[in-house]
């Protein structure tokens, strides 16, 4: 049995993992900052908030991004001009390092700095916009969390997260997962791929590769109801949660877990386009037919919204 880690063991290990992770990080999840981008990330905000919502026309000035990685959210939303202000914040100095860089790359002006979600290091009422993707699941103390996403918000501002795992997607996910396991030797033989070099090859020098350390820093999944009962303990209101991704998230794990299989450089650029579009189609398939049809619980992502 694995031993139950403090929470500064499970912030250290958070932090190592992402600094690890952070060179090829927007490669392995296919981040783009382009036009497909701003789309996805738009359309994941206007989900959470809702289409009709006001702030989607006028913006917000003063927007921070906790947990922000390589920028894949504020960035984009820079470019789109939904925020006006950015500041990105990350546990990890090595995501807080490629964030900058790829800011700078863009042409874009972007407040960053190394913080604990936990503490954040801005006085009260600073933003209109506390946001995230992807990050409380790895969140030790939530419940401190979301008393600090309320405290630097100004009255009336939002918070949105998206990219929660939920607590039934979760299980979902891991048959694809085990199906790509089965399958991967014919997978690679008919690609002609091989398998990945060892880490004393290419990968961590330091011990910490991040299929070693993943599972310990995803210490969370959700069901809907857990963080509306955060987001109201910590005083906020209107508080909206929804599911999205079940095709979509099958097949990306499933192809996801096939590429882990192989040598990055052997997977075919014509295997990589198909998983990438095949991706985004399901995901309309999701949106137009499932997700206004069936309950939250049932998909992979949680989106959460509320006011404060």
């Amino acid at each position: 049995m694995e031993a139950v880690r403090t929470a500064d063991e499970i912030r250290d290990v958070n932090t190592r993992y992402h600094d690890v992770a952070a060179s090829s990080y927007d490669s392995k999840w296919g981040i783009d900052f382009g036009d497909t981008g701003q789309a996805q990330v738009v359309g994941k905000l206007r989900k959470a908030l809702g289409p009709a919502h006001p702030a989607l026309d006028h913006g917000f000035d003063r927007s921070l991004e906790v947990g922000a990685g390589t920028g894949y959210f504020s960035l984009n939303l820079l470019r789109a001009g939904i925020v006006r202000e950015a500041t990105c914040t990350d546990i990890s100095p090595g995501m807080v390092r490629t964030l900058g860089a790829n800011a700078q790359r863009l042409g874009l002006t972007v407040r960053t700095a190394r913080a604990d979600a936990e503490s954040l290091p801005f006085p009260d009422r600073s933003f209109d916009l506390v946001l995230g993707h992807a990050v409380l699941h790895h969140l030790p103390d939530l419940e401190r969390a979301f008393q600090e996403f309320h405290r630097v918000l100004a009255p009336g501002g939002h918070v949105v997260f998206a990219g929660e795992p939920s607590r039934f997607g979760d299980r979902l996910a891991a048959v694809p997962k085990r199906g790509a396991v089965a399958l991967a030797p014919l997978w690679r033989r008919a690609l002609r791929a091989g398998t990945p070099p060892p880490p004393e090859a290419g990968g961590s020098s330091n011990g910490a590769d991040d299929h070693g350390l993943e599972r310990v820093v995803d210490i969370h999944a959700f069901a809907p109801d857990d963080l509306t009962r955060l987001a109201r303990a910590a005083g906020f209101t209107d508080v909206k949660v929804r599911g999205e991704e079940l095709l979509a998230n099958w097949f990306g794990w499933f192809n996801r877990a096939l590429e882990a299989s192989a040598d990055p450089a052997d997977v075919p650029m014509l295997w990589r386009q198909y998983a990438f579009h095949g991706y985004l189609l399901l995901q309309r398939v999701d949106q137009r037919l499932l997700e206004p049809r069936l309950p939250p619980a049932i998909f992979y992502n949680l989106l959460l919204a509320a006011r404060a």
